[in-house]
């Protein structure tokens, strides 16, 4: 079996959430303060929101336009702050500016409705990532395959969902794929699997769907 220019680490990762002590009442407010506030809370509630949302039956992926629908009641906002696809983004920067724009748009168009008291306010919180090494490390794709098994949730969010803010636009499981084992197309179908409407679990084994006819060819 082709063994990796390097082994691939995968790694422990836990997500501390702290309140910023910042929040909104109405849509002008969201926008100034989304402004204003960390790179790390514009992650929680976007990058990180979306582990949430897997466990949930309906509503939207980031909590910005969660909280335009249900405490706004501002369905054409909320889907427009949703649209904004977390994969297209190397950056949290970026992507607030795109947030921003969105917002900005909305409170020109209807200045009365942003000034509007929201049912409940929007909290701004932190999210804070912590990572360790775990004991499974990959040399070639069927090690991956077995470590994938039995690494957590969090451990495919942090390679799979989060990868994106540090490095190409891609995940980590692909970059390896490609790089370390000279398997783009493996990579690409990889890079493909939806993070919108499949839960992390399931990613798991769409990713392994697709790693075990390499493995056994």
């Amino acid at each position: 079996m082709k063994q990796a220019k390097t082994p691939f680490q995968f790694m422990a990762a836990s997500t501390l959430t702290r309140i910023c002590g910042v929040q909104a009442t109405n849509i002008s407010e969201l926008l100034e303060q989304l402004r204003r506030v960390s790179t790390d809370s514009v992650f929680n509630h976007t990058f990180q929101s979306l582990s949430a949302y897997h466990f949930l039956t309906e509503g939207f992926s980031n909590d910005f336009a969660q909280w335009a629908l249900a405490a706004c009641n501002a369905p054409q906002m909320a889907e427009q702050l949703a649209a904004l696809d977390i994969r297209q983004y190397e950056s949290v920067e970026d992507l607030r500016a795109d947030l921003v724009q969105t917002l900005e748009s909305f409170v020109a168009a209807e200045p009365q409705r942003a000034q509007q008291k929201a049912f409940e306010p929007f909290y701004f919180c932190e999210a804070v990532t912590v990572t360790v090494p775990t004991d499974w490390r990959a040399h070639n794709l069927r090690e991956f395959c077995e470590a994938l098994w039995h690494v957590s949730v969090h451990s495919i969010h942090y390679h799979f969902v989060s990868a994106r803010l540090r490095g190409p636009q891609t995940n980590d499981f692909s970059a390896w794929m490609e790089h370390s084992l000279g398997l783009p197309e493996l990579a690409d179908r990889v890079e493909h699997i939806d993070i919108y409407t499949n839960t992390l679990e399931r990613v798991r084994q769409l990713i392994l769907d697709e790693c075990i006819p390499w493995v056994e060819s």
